[in-house]
Protein backbone atom coordinates (compact mmCIF):
# COMPACT_ATOMS: atom_id res chain seq x y z
CA UNK A 1 0.00 0.00 0.00
CA UNK A 2 1.36 3.43 -0.88
CA UNK A 3 1.77 6.15 1.71
CA UNK A 4 -1.07 8.11 0.11
CA UNK A 5 -3.28 5.02 0.09
CA UNK A 6 -2.75 4.69 3.85
CA UNK A 7 -3.85 8.30 4.34
CA UNK A 8 -6.89 7.80 2.10
CA UNK A 9 -7.86 4.69 4.08
CA UNK A 10 -7.49 6.65 7.32
CA UNK A 11 -9.94 9.22 5.97
CA UNK A 12 -12.39 6.47 5.02
CA UNK A 13 -12.17 4.86 8.46
CA UNK A 14 -12.25 8.00 10.60
CA UNK A 15 -14.32 10.40 8.51
CA UNK A 16 -11.59 12.99 9.04
CA UNK A 17 -8.98 14.23 6.61
CA UNK A 18 -5.35 13.60 7.45
CA UNK A 19 -4.91 17.35 7.97
CA UNK A 20 -7.71 17.40 10.56
CA UNK A 21 -5.99 14.59 12.45
CA UNK A 22 -2.63 16.36 12.25
CA UNK A 23 -4.22 19.49 13.72
CA UNK A 24 -5.70 17.41 16.56
CA UNK A 25 -2.32 15.82 17.18
CA UNK A 26 -0.63 19.22 17.35
CA UNK A 27 -3.30 20.47 19.76
CA UNK A 28 -2.38 17.53 22.00
CA UNK A 29 1.32 18.34 21.71
CA UNK A 30 2.10 15.15 19.79
CA UNK A 31 4.32 17.02 17.31
CA UNK A 32 6.85 17.55 20.13
CA UNK A 33 10.01 15.56 19.32
CA UNK A 34 9.96 14.10 22.85
CA UNK A 35 6.60 12.39 22.23
CA UNK A 36 7.12 8.77 21.23
CA UNK A 37 5.32 7.21 18.28
CA UNK A 38 3.64 4.69 20.58
CA UNK A 39 1.74 7.45 22.36
CA UNK A 40 0.33 8.69 19.07
CA UNK A 41 -0.46 5.16 17.88
CA UNK A 42 -2.35 4.47 21.10
CA UNK A 43 -4.38 7.71 20.73
CA UNK A 44 -5.31 6.83 17.14
CA UNK A 45 -6.25 3.30 18.17
CA UNK A 46 -8.39 4.39 21.13
CA UNK A 47 -10.13 7.32 19.47
CA UNK A 48 -10.37 6.12 15.87
CA UNK A 49 -9.78 2.37 15.83
CA UNK A 50 -6.70 2.64 13.60
CA UNK A 51 -4.26 -0.23 13.37
CA UNK A 52 -0.53 0.19 13.77
CA UNK A 53 0.33 0.47 10.05
CA UNK A 54 -2.19 3.20 9.35
CA UNK A 55 -1.30 5.01 12.56
CA UNK A 56 2.42 4.93 11.74
CA UNK A 57 1.75 6.56 8.37
CA UNK A 58 0.04 9.39 10.23
CA UNK A 59 2.84 9.52 12.81
CA UNK A 60 5.25 10.25 9.96
CA UNK A 61 3.10 13.17 8.79
CA UNK A 62 2.67 14.51 12.33
CA UNK A 63 6.38 14.35 13.10
CA UNK A 64 7.98 15.04 9.70
CA UNK A 65 5.33 16.73 7.58
CA UNK A 66 3.75 15.63 4.29
CA UNK A 67 6.97 15.09 2.34
CA UNK A 68 8.17 11.52 1.84
CA UNK A 69 11.38 10.12 0.41
CA UNK A 70 11.81 10.30 -3.36
CA UNK A 71 12.70 6.59 -3.31
CA UNK A 72 8.98 5.81 -3.04
CA UNK A 73 7.99 7.98 -5.99
CA UNK A 74 7.62 6.33 -9.35
CA UNK A 75 9.06 3.04 -8.10
CA UNK A 76 7.48 -0.25 -9.04
CA UNK A 77 5.15 -2.19 -6.83
CA UNK A 78 2.27 -1.55 -4.51
CA UNK A 79 4.17 0.90 -2.30
CA UNK A 80 4.70 3.42 -5.10
CA UNK A 81 3.48 6.97 -4.62
CA UNK A 82 2.76 9.47 -7.38
CA UNK A 83 4.48 12.35 -5.60
CA UNK A 84 6.87 13.01 -2.73
CA UNK A 85 4.26 15.43 -1.37
CA UNK A 86 1.30 13.72 0.33
CA UNK A 87 -2.21 15.16 -0.02
CA UNK A 88 -3.72 15.87 3.41
CA UNK A 89 -6.90 17.76 2.55
CA UNK A 90 -9.22 14.91 1.69
CA UNK A 91 -9.73 12.61 -1.25
CA UNK A 92 -12.62 14.65 -2.63
CA UNK A 93 -10.47 17.79 -2.75
CA UNK A 94 -7.47 16.28 -4.49
CA UNK A 95 -6.52 18.22 -7.62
Amino acid sequence: MSFQAYLDAIEDKTGRTPRELVVQAKERGFDDPAVKAGVIVEWLKEDYGLGRGHAMALVHVIKKGPTISEKHVGSDGVHRDESAELWLDGKQNRP
